[in-house]
C-alpha cells in the first residue's frame, strides 16, 4: 500500500496517515508499532512526554530487522518537552529521544507546546511531566522565562548538526506562527494541532497553506481519546453525528473512516491512536473512496470550536496551575 503524502518545504514527504502513540501502554507499544508497520503504516508520531519512546524504538527495530520496511521508508516524528526549552537543554533532549528510538536522526522534531517550564534533570525524572515537584503538598507547574525564539534557534542547530531533518511546532496559533516566521532562519516545516469536525480551525489551516507549512491533526476523531481522561463526555462523539453516519452508509465505511477521510481531504495528515488490530487496519483504509463536496461541507459545518486538549482547562484541573495558551 502506498500512502499519499504531504510535501514539505524541504522536499520531504510526510505520510498523510500515521500512528499516534500517545496513551499506548508501554507493554503494548512494541507490538502495536511492529504490527502497524506490517500493515503499511510509514509514519510514527512520538514524544518524550508519552513515556513510551523506548518501546516505540523496540517495535521499529524489530520491524526493520524482519525486513518489513527500511528506515528511509518510515517517517518518525518526536517532540521537545516543555522543561527542555532553554537552549542548552534542547540537544541533550533530542539525543535522549534518539537513543530511546534507536535512531541516528529524526525526520521531524517539534516544540510540543508554546509553554516553557523549569528544567528537570533526566536523572531526577524522565519523562519530566508537567509538575515540578509531584510529591509536594500542592504540586504545581513551574513556568520558566525562556523566549520561544531561544528555543527555535536551538532547534535550528539540530538541523544544521544533522540530528533532525525538519523542525516544526505544535499547538501554535496564527499569531505565534507569524512571530516565528519573522525570525526563523529555518522555517517550520509543519504544525501539529488538535483538529476534528468539532474543531475545524479553518483560518489556521488557510494561513498554513499560504505559508507552505504542512499541518498534522492530532486527535482527528475528537472526543474518544479524552473520555477516559474525564476531558470529554461520551455524548460529544462526532462519530454519532448524522452527517458522518449518513456518509458512512453511502460509502460502505465506518464513521471513523469518514472522519479520517475528511481530515485527509482537507489537506492535513492524521495520526489516530489505537492498540487494536482491527482499528489499525480500519484507520489506514481511507484512500479507496472520496467524500463529495457536499459531504465535506456537511461535516465541516459540525464545527463547535470544541477544544478537548486545552491547557487553559486541564492544567488547572490536573496540575493546580491556571495556564491558558488559547483565548
Amino acid at each position: 500500500m502506498t500512502i499519499p503524502a504531504l510535501s514539505l518545504a524541504s522536499g520531504d514527504q510526510l505520510p498523510a496517515v500515521g500512528l499516534g502513540t500517545w496513551k499506548i501502554s508501554k507493554e503494548a507499544t512494541p507490538q502495536v508499532v511492529e504490527e502497524s508497520l506490517l500493515r503499511g503504516y510509514r509514519h510514527l508520531d512520538c514524544a518524550c512526554d508519552y513515556g513510551n519512546e523506548a518501546e516505540v524504538g523496540a517495535g521499529l527495530a524489530a520491524a526493520l530487522a524482519a525486513g518489513v520496511c527500511r528506515r528511509d521508508e518510515v517517517w518518525v516524528t518526536s517532540k521537545l518537552w516543555n522543561t527542555y526549552h532553554a537552549a542548552e537543554n534542547v540537544q541533550p533532549a533530542v539525543k535522549r529521544t534518539l537513543q530511546d528510538l534507536r535512531l541516528e536522526r529524526l525526520d521531524l522534531y517539534m516544540i510540543h507546546f508554546p509553554i516553557a517550564l523549569k528544567y528537570v534533570p533526566p536523572e531526577t525524572r524522565y519523562p519530566p511531566g508537567w509538575l515540578y515537584e509531584p510529591e509536594a503538598r500542592r504540586p504545581q507547574m513551574a513556568p520558566a522565562r525562556v523566549p520561544l525564539q531561544e528555543t527555535w534557534r536551538a532547534m535550528e542547530e539540530l538541523v544544521r548538526s544533522g540530528l533532525v531533518r525538519n523542525i516544526g511546532v505544535c499547538n501554535y496559533n496564527c499569531a505565534l506562527l507569524r512571530d516565528l516566521l519573522s525570525y526563523a532562519e529555518i522555517r517550520p516545516a509543519a504544525l501539529q494541532i488538535e483538529s476534528h469536525p468539532y474543531l475545524t480551525q479553518e483560518k489556521l489551516l488557510r494561513f498554513c497553506r499560504e505559508e507552505g507549512i504542512a499541518v498534522t491533526a492530532f486527535s482527528p476523531l475528537g472526543a474518544p481519546s479524552y473520555v477516559p481522561l474525564g476531558m470529554a463526555k461520551p455524548e460529544e462523539s462526532v462519530l454519532e453525528e448524522s452527517a458522518v453516519r449518513e456518509a458512512a452508509r453511502r460509502h460502505g465505511k465506518t464513521p471513523a473512516q469518514i472522519v479520517l477521510r475528511w481530515g485527509v481531504q482537507r489537506g492535513t495528515a492524521v495520526i489516530p491512536k489505537t492498540s487494536r488490530s482491527e482499528r489499525l487496519q480500519e484507520n489506514i483504509a481511507v484512500f479507496d473512496f472520496e467524500l463529495s463536496a457536499d459531504e465535506l461541507h456537511a461535516i465541516s459545518a459540525l464545527n463547535r470550536n470544541r477544544r478537548f486538549n486545552d491547557p487553559g482547562a486541564f492544567c488547572e484541573e490536573a496540575f493546580n496551575t491556571f495556564f491558558p495558551i488559547y483565548e
